[in-house]
């Protein structure tokens, strides 16, 4: 995989206010006494914290330098967890100010409790009161309510009853498909009730394409009107019902690091399937949400079926190409398997990747755009084409395998940064203190617009 950036920038320390008083120890004369009173009370006075100190790179973060020798005692657990509360929100440059219709979307993997208990060697650095899940629930539903979530999609679900009594109780409505074969977990769409109407939903066992057990989900959501708006303003012509409908897709693809093709099969029937349906309800637009378990801008060209995710233990590096044409991007599907080049595939391998065995270039016919790149941020926290460094860690693995793509409808007001790589590393691994899963949430704004985004179609 793509190395991440090491930036050797220190942790973010809060400021600290002036040096506690220690005990005064009794003495036998009181005039030293009294002197050592009046000294301590004029170091109180005068000590005061340093001026904030911001780095280069880390405008994602309030960087701040304390005076205090009690602030560097603090114990590593608690740096690490003051350290991982600092996920901020970066701002598009676009004017949004005339974007009225907007969707908070979350794609999350929330670490099946099945999957952890199987996997116990990736977590042998995570204490064992951070893995139970009456914990790593409550979090996850905190921490979704924090950033106003309109629209969620979970992967690795398989406590779908604790979920959505949990997520009733703020508004939400929650489908969920399970896999198939003997796995437990499945992925669950939910919506918040009194933002969106479900119009239609369906699912894609992808078993029923020889592509193994996993599957997706999919539904057409309407955005109900704003109440409030209509009673002030009852005159108002509304836009057509269609304009804002919507497919939103969530996925959770094939873990296998040695079955790329089998990988490709699954996002292209996502693909095919979520055009079908756009083009079937009026050509509405598409979110597309997701766990890919594959890393960004992966050549297929450069690897065989067995390393295309690129899927490997994160000190490995993976190198990257891209024509002189093509902006940087890391959601373009489009791709070229030319087995004379580099790697030879099967039939077999093409056929799952590209649904024929004579095929050996796939295309979809979505235009995609990726949120993430769609919003500029620090370099602390995403790599050279604009998608975070990592969105999952644990024990043998850091990296970024989640994605939010979206139709050029949509243009992203705002996503929620991930986590530094110096910081992933002091926590020791995920789930942790402050965050319920091995994955970290993805977090975008949309809007709504009339015409093109003006990102480069994928």
């Amino acid at each position: 995989m793509k190395s991440p950036n090491h930036v050797r920038i220190p942790l973010p320390e809060l400021t600290s206010s002036a040096k506690s008083p220690s005990k005064l120890a009794h003495s036998s004369t009181p005039d030293r006494s009294q002197n050592r009173r009046k000294r301590k009370r004029n170091e109180q006075e005068t000590l005061k914290p340093d001026s904030p100190r911001c780095f280069a790179g880390a405008d994602s973060f309030h960087c701040l330098r304390s005076s205090s020798r009690r602030c560097r005692r603090r114990s590593g657990t608690e740096q690490r967890t003051r350290a991982e509360r600092y996920r901020r929100w970066a701002y598009s440059s676009r004017d949004s100010s005339s974007f009225k219709d907007k969707v908070v979307v979350v794609s999350y993997n929330i670490l099946g409790v099945e999957n952890a208990s199987k996997h116990p060697d990736l977590y042998f650095k995570v204490p064992q009161r951070f893995m139970e899940w009456n914990r790593r629930k409550k979090l996850i539903r905190k921490e979704i309510n924090r950033y106003n979530t309109s629209i969620l999609c979970l992967q690795e679900v398989d406590n779908f009853d604790d979920l959505n009594d949990l997520f009733r109780k703020d508004g939400f409505k929650g489908v969920y498909k399970a896999r198939t074969g003997e796995a437990y977990d499945g992925c669950a769409i939910f919506w918040k009730e009194d933002l969106f109407t479900l119009l239609h939903q369906e699912n894609i066992e992808f078993q029923s394409f020889g592509l193994r057990n996993n599957v997706a989900q999919l539904c057409v959501l309407k955005m109900k009107p704003n109440q409030s708006e209509l009673d002030e303003h009852p005159q108002t012509m509304l836009p057509p019902t269609q304009s804002r409908s919507f497919v939103i897709g969530n996925i959770h693809v094939l873990f296998n690091p040695n079955r790329g093709d089998i990988k490709l099969g699954q996002v292209r029937l996502l693909l095919e399937k979520a055009s079908k349906l756009s083009q079937e309800w009026g050509s509405i637009p598409v979110i597309l949400c997701g766990d890919i378990n594959s890393i960004p801008q992966l050549d297929v060209q450069l690897h065989d079926r067995r390393n295309i995710s690129g899927q490997v233990e994160f000190q490995s590096k993976c190198r990257v190409f891209r024509s002189q044409d093509e902006k940087a991007s890391s959601c373009s599907i489009r791709t070229s398997i030319s087995r004379p080049l580099f790697h030879r595939w099967s039939d077999e391998e093409l056929r799952l990747a590209t649904g024929s065995g004579e095929v050996t270039y796939l295309q979809h016919h979505l235009k995609l755009c990726s949120a993430y790149h769609g919003v500029p941020a620090s370099c602390r926290t995403r790599d050279d084409f604009g998608e975070p460094v990592a969105t999952s860690f644990h024990s043998k693995f850091m990296g970024t395998v989640d994605y939010i793509w979206h139709t050029e409808e949509f243009v992203p007001v705002k996503v929620l940064e991930t986590l530094p790589v110096d910081i992933l590393k002091r926590t020791g691994g995920l789930p942790s203190k402050k965050w319920g899963s091995d994955h970290l949430a993805l977090v975008c704004e949309l809007a709504f617009v009339d015409n093109c985004c003006g990102d480069s179609p994928l």
